[in-house]
């Protein structure tokens, strides 16, 4: 095999990897109910992480039935994602400004 049928070989595998990677995450995207692997590229996070979140109830899961699945609800997820946000300093300075105003007010 040449150096050139070489690299369209990995060009080709490479493809086709972003290419099924490309179909989960628009499936994801209307799923509800969501597989362990299906929260591994949503989050970004490891499969053991995620794990380790449910085994310690960090995290909102489901479980199947049979108790054997592990199931995420895709919004409650990203509301997990983003529960704990932090103010901006422009924020802060504005929230400062207004507490100086309202105090001299009094």
């Amino acid at each position: 095999m040449t150096d050139m049928e070489k690299i369209k070989e990995q060009f080709d595998f490479d493809l086709k990897k972003e290419i099924q990677e490309l179909k989960e995450l628009t499936l994801i995207s209307v799923k509800r109910a969501l597989t362990m692997d299906d929260a591994v590229l949503l989050t970004g996070l490891s499969k053991n992480w995620l794990y380790r979140l449910v085994r310690e109830r960090k995290i909102p899961f489901y479980k199947s039935s049979c108790g054997k699945f592990t199931y995420f609800d895709r919004d409650e997820l990203n509301g997990w994602l983003l529960a704990k946000r932090f103010k901006t300093v422009s924020e802060i300075e504005t929230e400062a400004a207004t507490r100086t105003v309202a105090r001299i007010k009094n």
